[in-house]
């Protein structure tokens, strides 16, 4: 018997992801597959930790069996992350699976199954780990009364972002300001990132005892208030070159930034300690 829905892929963020270009960096993207469709996010530049931040939607897939095989064993979907090249075709970082929450038509869409909540799925590189995607993916039967019966896409809109869907409200995290502070000692330049491969800050130095210099920025970043799923921090040093040119000495990364964060303190439960 033959089942019609739509599959809707919340592409919100990947972590840790394999460098592949000599900066130590990626230009990544996903592809999303499933069935005989697939889709792809855009592709976000010189990041490890890109937050693409996107719907894919698939219409009209369509399933044959029994409608209870189908909510209890959905097929599997593929997800593959690329690394896009400005010569030549894109190189492959990395592989997971998913299996999306299924809804059929006479279900409602309500806790706890729906709205699917975001997960971590681990990449695979051969038999390496190779970062983790952090997305949701729900399939939706379409019933007698069309797509019109299919719950609304309920999400911000970006208009600067044109035909792309951001994940919808409710899915997406709920984001707070952070201010990142850096006190950095030694190597010529240092350089910063958190979310989507923005360069923070720079630091440069050119002491002839750079050891000894203590250079102090910061940059704000709306970050998720769920520690859990925030990203880590990416660092790397690179020597300065003739022409403006950079090489890569080296790259550490923070996976938790949960021991770094302070919270400033409770002015009213302050007052009422000092009162009560």
């Amino acid at each position: 018997e033959k089942q019609v829905f739509q599959l809707r892929a919340h592409m919100y963020q990947a972590r840790s992801l394999f460098a592949a270009d000599s900066s130590g960096l990626s230009d990544p993207f996903a592809r999303v597959f499933f069935i005989s469709q697939s889709q792809c996010t855009e592709v976000l530049n010189e990041t490890l930790c890109p937050t693409w931040d996107q719907l894919l939607v698939f219409d009209n897939v369509e399933l044959y069996g029994e409608a209870h095989e189908m909510r209890d064993d959905p097929p599997i979907i593929v997800i593959e992350i690329y690394d896009q090249d400005t010569v030549g075709k894109a190189d492959f970082m990395g592989r997971t699976f998913a299996k999306p929450v299924v809804k059929m038509s006479d279900e409602h869409y309500c806790p706890p199954r729906f709205p699917p909540q975001l997960e971590y799925y681990q990449i695979y590189r051969g038999n390496s780990t190779a970062g983790d995607l952090l997305a949701a993916f729900e399939l939706l039967q379409i019933g007698p009364g069309g797509k019109s019966d299919l719950p609304p896409v309920d999400g911000p809109t970006d208009m600067d972002r044109g035909p792309i869907l951001p994940v919808p409200l409710g899915i997406r995290p709920v984001l707070s300001k952070y201010r990142v502070e850096v006190i950095a000692l030694g190597h010529q330049v240092f350089t910063l990132s958190v979310v989507q491969g923005r360069r923070a800050c720079l630091l440069t130095s050119h002491s002839p005892h750079p050891a000894l210099d203590n250079q102090h920025t910061f940059a704000s970043q709306d970050l998720p208030e769920n520690e859990l799923l925030h990203p880590p921090l990416n660092i790397r040093v690179v020597d300065c070159r003739a022409f403006g040119r950079y090489t890569l000495v080296g790259s550490h990364a923070v996976s938790s930034l949960r021991k770094f964060i302070y919270r400033p303190p409770d002015k009213k439960a302050q007052h009422w300690n000092m009162t009560g």
